[in-house]
């Protein structure tokens, strides 16, 4: 019993160093995301002794200031919890040994420059990690280093899902199609051919 104790206490202390650490770095995160004055806080509480310790974390966020830190798990929208998904990736990047990471829709309820940031978060992962990024904007397809497209079609009763992968010229019209542009805009082929250039 008393080396379970102690050994909590050195849980805990490790525990409330990493937490302010932590909750610093994903709140610094989360402002280039998009979240000019979100917070997020790392909670460190009592929690019945276990295997795991004594303590329960509990990850706690206020998107817009005057607002409460609260619960994330009660509080946080698809959008929001995506993004801080990518914010708590992007710092955990190094220790973090899954070596497989699946965005979906990583980029709800975002565009303009936030998107452009969201792709060099998504980016910056993938330094270490295979990231697939399932998206509907063109600053996000941009930034990967393989492009494929998914469609559906119905074929008698059944749906079929078909995923292809896009190069060059391919490349360059699918993100004019996702820009909402004219296939044949030339102002919109030089945009995307921007983006790409750009994310590289």
């Amino acid at each position: 019993q008393a080396q379970y104790e102690q050994e909590c206490r050195k849980l805990r202390k490790g525990r409330l160093e990493t937490a302010t650490q932590l909750g610093k770095a994903i709140t610094g995160k989360l402002q280039k995301l998009g979240f000019a004055r979100a917070e997020l806080s790392v909670q460190v509480e009592d929690a019945p002794p276990g295997p795991k310790g004594v303590d329960r974390v509990e990850f706690c966020f206020a998107p817009n200031p005057g607002e409460p830190l609260l619960p994330l798990r009660n509080i946080a929208s698809s959008g929001e919890m995506a993004r801080v998904m990518l914010a708590v990736k992007t710092v955990l990047t190094a220790a973090d040994r899954v070596p497989i990471l699946l965005f979906d829709e990583v980029d709800a309820n975002v565009g303009g420059r936030v998107a452009v940031k969201v792709a060099e978060e998504l980016q910056a992962i993938a330094e270490q990690h295979q990231v697939f990024a399932i998206t509907h904007l063109p600053q996000i397809a941009a930034a990967g280093d393989q492009h494929f497209v998914v469609t559906k079609t119905i074929v008698g009763e059944r749906t079929l899902t078909t995923m292809l992968p896009v190069t060059g010229a391919e490349r360059r019209q699918e993100l004019v199609r996702m820009l909402g542009a004219p296939e044949a805009s030339q102002t919109a082929e030089k945009h995307a051919q921007e983006m790409l250039d750009s994310a590289r």
